[in-house]
């Protein structure tokens, strides 16, 4: 079977789409994590509380489907990556995932029992759900700037140094921790703006507002410096030998070193890559502004400034995907860590095919669900499905 692309084009294509997976589920999982994160502080009272809950309640486990695409898509277009990175980072995956388990949980059961008591621990498990997964997928992708301390032997086999626990805590360094500030703050700055567009008016919206507007200014400076860290605190990594982009996966067959500065290169590489960071400068900029007027544009500033960030990463780093701390060479990039040219291509053609059907369906239920959500609603006075 002839393939109508060359191996680099679909390795291109691939590095792309995942980042397009990723951003899908910052986007709308994103909303859900920052919604969560606010319950205890823009909800004082049970009908407050049903309210906000009920904003998110309908669609979350739909927006499930990104994370799952994802995790699949490294998979299958990345093998290598895949193996070191969920062995790396398992005890954090694990405490995400524990996490984010408490969440269907926490919808099904916190109105089964009539009891405040029942209720709030429930509430304060949402919140968990909604917290801790945001700041560790922050700083996991610090941890990703910052390298894995992992390397491969001459048979492909990777050796990961730390251990379980021990890995977990050399995952909490500075920038780690700034990144996962970030990642909480533009997310909270994304569930404020949701929660300002879907429930009614009232002294939960202006809570909202009012958070997400502080929210929107912490990102603007979180991610300023995280960027003036990366420049000139941070040792980026570099390939210092010509490599073939359409070789077969063999990260050993190159040559790679650390420099400070090295992830700004790309920007003088492609000047059009500044697009990335300045979107996310700007869409921070405008759902302050959003906020602070109550506007649909906190949505909007809030989606461009998530958009911003997770591409700045990965316009930064390429073609680098998951880069070893120990040993440069066993850095896995966007050339030598794929698939087969078949299997990137056979992906590809599937993605074609249902990638727009999943976009349908998301937008036939936003369509469906769409409107503004009342108290009455929320509580059950107009419907039994409330949570």
């Amino acid at each position: 079977m002839e393939i109508p692309f060359d191996f680099m084009t679909l390795k291109v294509i691939w590095w792309g789409l995942l980042g397009v997976l990723l951003m899908g589920f910052a986007l709308t999982d994103g909303y859900d994590l920052g919604v969560a994160s606010l319950l205890p502080f823009v909800a004082k009272k049970d009908e407050e509380r049903r309210l906000v809950i009920n904003s998110i309640g309908p669609m979350w486990e739909g927006h499930q489907v990104w994370l799952i695409l994802g995790g699949g898509a490294i998979f299958a277009a990345w093998p290598l990556v895949y193996a070191v990175s969920f062995s790396g980072f398992y005890i954090a995956m694990f405490v995400v995932l524990a996490a984010l388990i408490l969440r269907p949980v926490g919808f099904k059961y916190r109105s089964k029992i009539e009891g405040a008591k029942w209720r709030s621990g429930w509430d304060w498990a949402l919140f968990i759900g909604g917290f801790i997964p945001a700041l560790i997928f922050g700083v996991a992708v610090g941890n990703a700037l910052l390298g894995v301390p992992f390397q491969l032997d001459d048979t492909m086999r990777m050796t990961y140094e730390g251990g379980l626990v021990m890995g977990l805590l050399n995952l909490l360094t500075p920038f780690a921790l700034l990144a996962g500030l970030v990642s909480v703050t533009m997310l909270v700055t994304h569930g404020a703006a949701w929660l300002s567009l879907k429930i009614e008016k009232g002294v939960v919206r202006d809570r909202a507002t009012k958070i997400g507007a502080w929210a929107a200014l912490a990102t603007l400076v979180l991610y300023a410096l995280a960027g003036i860290y990366l420049a000139f605190g941070v040792e980026g990594y570099r390939i210092t030998n010509e490599v073939d982009p359409n070789m077969l996966p063999n990260p050993l067959r190159k040559e790679a070193e650390m420099a400070t500065g090295a992830w700004l290169a790309n920007y003088g590489r492609y000047p059009w890559m500044i697009l990335a960071p300045l979107a996310g400068l700007g869409g921070a900029v405008l759902a302050f502004m959003g906020h602070r007027k109550q506007s649909p544009l906190a949505m909007v500033g809030s989606s461009l400034s998530i958009a911003g960030i997770v591409l700045s990463v990965g316009a930064s780093m390429f073609p680098f995907i998951l880069p070893s701390s120990i040993d440069p060479q066993s850095s896995l990039t966007v050339w030598d860590s794929s698939s087969s040219h078949f299997t990137l291509f056979f992906m590809l053609v599937m993605a074609v095919i249902f990638v727009p059907i999943i976009l349908a369906y998301t937008a036939w239920v936003y369509k469906v669900l769409w409107g503004r959500l009342t108290t009455a609603e929320a509580t059950g006075a107009d419907g039994e499905h409330a949570y």
